[in-house]
């Protein structure tokens, strides 16, 4: 049992050396490779790609449309006919040879301005798919630092629970000793193995804890589960000045409220592309054709024959009534319009509660903070007191170890609030739209 006791020390000893080698991967360097591999942001961006396309002049219906045909065909045909004289004549195999080749070219030079409410629907589309590979990075990158200040919380745990052990072994070394000589019961020794074996369980939790936390993170940065790395455990705060002037601009910098702006426009622009079609077309149409026959048949007035020509025309088409199916697109096409501004007056309540909620939660985040490390600096100079009267065999062991517990928990406490309160700071950031401008 004690030979399995001391293994356990050593690999946990093993494991925190391991720890303080592994390299350091920066706040800056952990938005970068998120920026570049997270496939949640790539697929966002090739999307936001197919919307710039469907917005190119290509995709907006300005443009002539230009075909070419060609055909060929032979026949071959027996025949027999009386000439005029009363003679009779007959071919066999006849071969008769046609080639057409011909270039047209469409233009629509009015649609009922159907095309052009059609283009401004595109561009709008581009722009809010601009907004929404934006949205994608925003809530990427707060998955991102959550998952990172955990990985560093974590860190920090790990090293305040190696610590502990670190004085639990050398109260466990004291009271053999002291149970040696005769000063204390084996009651004070197995006290102490007992609190040995409970820290070093926590550090082996924390530990595995710590790995799974780190293979998330990974997975975020789209590389190799298996890398590993230090977080930067440093945390800094935006000054109060500058938290109030990002809220003063929340509303107008909200890209859900930016969206929906986007989709009233969308949403109008569609209306009127339907009622286009109460409108007449007016397009333009031309070709250049080449026509040869060849005949090889006696009976045939005319062996071969070549025509070529241009032709050019202008036509109008109004849909009178196209069986209520332009009346009720329209109809629909305003209830989703009306839909869209309801949605927007939803929108902006929801952002203004979040904002205040973000906001309330930063400010508290920030007061449990100032309170943690308080009480972290009364635990200490308790520990401090605790240990020197212990040494001095003023107290016994067990109150040592509520004073040990009472710092270690007010140190985990501590490293906590400080997370908390940048996460709060970071959702704050987000909900004003101002994440992506801010340093980490």
């Amino acid at each position: 049992m004690k030979h399995f006791f001391a293994t356990l020390l050593c690999w946990i000893a093993g494991l925190v050396v391991t720890y303080g080698q592994e390299p350091l991967l920066s706040k800056e360097e952990a938005i970068a490779l998120t920026l570049e591999n997270n496939l949640g942001i790539r697929v966002s961006k090739n999307l936001r790609s197919i919307e710039e396309n469907n917005a190119d002049i290509l995709n907006s219906g300005y443009l002539p449309t230009i075909s070419a045909n060609a055909g060929g065909s032979i026949d071959r045909q027996d025949s027999e006919g009386q000439l005029a004289n009363g003679d009779i004549r007959s071919a066999e195999g006849a071969e008769t040879r046609r080639y057409n080749a011909s270039l047209n070219v469409n233009y629509v030079l009015f649609d009922g301005l159907g095309r052009l409410w059609d283009y401004k629907r595109f561009q709008e589309r581009s722009q809010q798919s601009e907004l929404e590979v934006r949205q994608t990075i925003e809530t990427t990158l707060l998955q991102l630092f959550s998952v990172y200040y955990e990985v560093a919380r974590l860190e920090e745990n790990t090293s305040f629970l190696s610590q502990a052990l670190s004085i639990s072994k050398n109260r466990l070394k004291r009271a053999r000793y002291q149970f040696e000589f005769g000063q204390n019961t084996g009651l004070d020794v197995l006290n102490a193995e007992v609190d040995v074996n409970t820290d070093s369980v926590n550090l082996l939790n924390t530990g595995q804890l710590l790995r799974n936390t780190k293979r998330d993170l990974n997975l975020i940065l789209n590389r190799d589960l298996s890398e590993t790395y230090m977080a930067d455990t440093t945390v800094t705060f935006l000054p109060a000045l500058e938290v109030e002037e990002i809220l003063s601009r929340a509303k107008e910098n909200n890209v859900r409220m930016l969206l929906a702006e986007k989709d009233i426009l969308i949403s109008e622009y569609n209306l009127k592309s339907v009622r286009s079609g109460y409108l007449p077309t007016i397009g333009l149409s031309g070709s250049y054709g080449w026509n040869e026959s060849s005949n090889n048949s006696p009976l045939a007035f005319v062996l071969q024959n070549t025509s070529t020509g241009v032709n050019g025309a202008i036509n109008l088409t109004w849909n009178l009534f196209d069986g209520g199916r332009t009346i009720n697109s329209s109809r629909n096409a305003k209830i989703t319009y009306e839909n869209q501004q309801l949605l927007k007056k939803q929108t902006e309540l929801e952002v203004e509660r979040d904002i205040k909620n973000a906001w309330g939660n930063y400010r508290n985040a920030l007061f449990v903070l100032q309170v943690q490390q308080k009480n972290l600096q009364t635990n200490l100079d308790n520990f401090n007191r605790s240990r020197e009267r212990y040494e001095l065999g003023q107290i016994t062991s067990v109150d040592f170890r509520v004073a040990q517990l009472n710092l270690l928990n007010a140190v985990l406490d501590r490293s906590q609030a400080k997370y908390n309160a940048k996460m709060a700071e970071l959702q704050l950031l987000q909900v004003s739209g101002e994440l992506l401008n801010v340093d980490f």
